[in-house]
């Protein structure tokens, strides 16, 4: 990735960082500074990349179809899970219902990117799922 398109990146992840408001979930405070800065650029690049429309689309696999959600508000927590870091971000599908989602970011070479979104809780209600185990 050349030094022009880091730069470009870098800034419209800030820009979606901070036009969203923050909240606070799980953190791990030994992730610091330019990781932590990394992290959370490849989780606004990645929710970029995958939103048409001002939609984010993801599977439900749980209920088996495509949700169209509406960012709320991205977590400034990051903490690690097995060989991932995972943040979080809440959405709102059409019907006003809450969808907290978790994405599980991971170092390749100089680079972190998302490699998966799974959605973590509908309403409050948190679905499980076991990364120490990967």
């Amino acid at each position: 990735m050349n030094l022009h398109k880091n730069t470009t990146s870098i800034l419209a992840a800030l820009a979606l960082l901070l036009s969203t408001p923050l909240a606070l979930a799980g953190n791990d405070d030994s992730i610091k500074g330019i990781e932590r800065l990394a992290i959370q650029t490849a989780m606004g690049e990645h929710v970029q990349t995958n939103t048409l429309n001002t939609n984010y689309v993801i599977f439900d696999n749980q209920k088996g179809h495509l949700k169209k959600l509406t960012l709320e508000k991205l977590h400034d927590g990051i903490v690690r899970k097995g060989d991932f870091f995972v943040s979080c971000a809440d959405f709102r599908d059409s019907s006003g219902k809450l969808y907290d989602l978790d994405f599980l970011v991971a170092k390749q070479g100089d680079n972190y990117r998302v490699l998966q979104a799974l959605v973590h809780a509908v309403e409050g209600n948190k679905r499980p799922y076991h990364l120490e185990s990967l």
